[in-house]
């Protein structure tokens, strides 16, 4: 039977993960639960997302106080992603909730963007490459009158659309993926600065789609509690020795797994056996009685 002490363990994997490698704990978390625990996909997804905004939390404070975040972009990346997530939530809520599809929507979205993350994250080296080069041919002054949003508001708030429909979907990609997006469109920005904006806007979104899930009992608090308990420390612990671990070696074997996993998830998703209407289950009774 799983206890406290094994949610702990997860979160101390986890958070030692992310501590090292940097890797969003959503992508990580996320499988965990619903692999290894049998959590339920939407109670997985839903306590995963707050317990991404609390852990960037800390992240997004250290960001704000050595001045990395660019709070435009922030805003507009908000202003497409927060709509997106609550009506994302919302279709979730009246329209898939009591379908036996719904699981499976859920779990497959959610191997999609588990794929796509493996993937960026065993071929980092040549993503980076190649946005380095983009970087290089449009390098000018990296000085703040460099930044200039006018003229790319549309394409900020559709990926914030985009973010906030897979986020609420799957809790996975509010990083990586936001990251790649604002290097394409703003590569005259310092790295430190689109990563910072990249954190705070997932600490946003992640906590308006976690509250959402939240409304409709998609959170597990005391599941999210013994996580928590675990991983703050080990993201702190992760994070110090970074310098003396072979981050190369555990990032591959992260990106194979979660591709891994990501496959299994779109091949064979949770399923939902067909529940038994009321109405059916009362003319049951019904004609047991008169045959009594």
């Amino acid at each position: 039977m799983v206890g406290p002490v094994e949610f702990i363990l997860a979160g101390v994997l986890v958070g030692f993960c992310v501590g090292i490698t940097g890797v969003g704990g959503g992508s990580l978390m996320t499988p965990i639960l619903i692999s290894l625990f049998r959590i339920e996909p939407h109670i997985a997804i839903g306590t995963d997302l707050l317990y991404a905004a609390i852990s960037k939390f800390c992240g997004s404070l250290v960001h704000a106080k050595k001045l990395n975040i660019v709070w435009p972009i922030v805003l507009w990346l908000a202003l497409g992603s927060i709509p997106a997530s609550f009506i994302t939530h919302w279709v979730l809520d009246n329209y898939l909730s009591n379908s036996t599809h719904y699981k499976t929507v859920l779990t497959m979205v959610l191997g999609f963007m588990l794929t796509l993350t493996g993937l960026s994250i065993m071929f980092r080296a040549q993503i980076e490459r190649f946005f380095d080069k983009i970087r290089v041919e449009k390098k000018g002054n990296l000085s703040e009158q460099a930044f200039n949003i006018e003229g790319k508001k549309l394409y900020v708030i559709i990926m914030g659309v985009v973010l906030g429909v897979f986020v609420t979907l799957s809790s996975v990609g509010a990083g990586a993926f936001g990251i790649m997006a604002l290097i394409l469109m703003f590569p005259n920005l310092p790295m430190i600065r689109i990563i910072g904006s990249d954190v705070v806007h997932a600490v946003l979104l992640t906590s308006v789609a976690g509250f959402a899930h939240m409304t409709s009992g998609n959170v597990d608090f005391h599941l999210l509690g013994w996580l928590l308990v675990g991983s703050i420390p080990a993201i702190i612990v992760g994070t110090l020795i970074s310098s003396r671990m072979p981050e190369k070696l555990i990032r591959k074997i992260l990106g194979i797994t979660l591709f891994a996993l990501g496959v299994n998830f779109i091949i064979n998703p949770v399923k939902s056996k067909p529940v038994e209407k009321p109405q059916t289950a009362m003319l049951i009774q019904i004609d047991q009685r008169y045959q009594v």
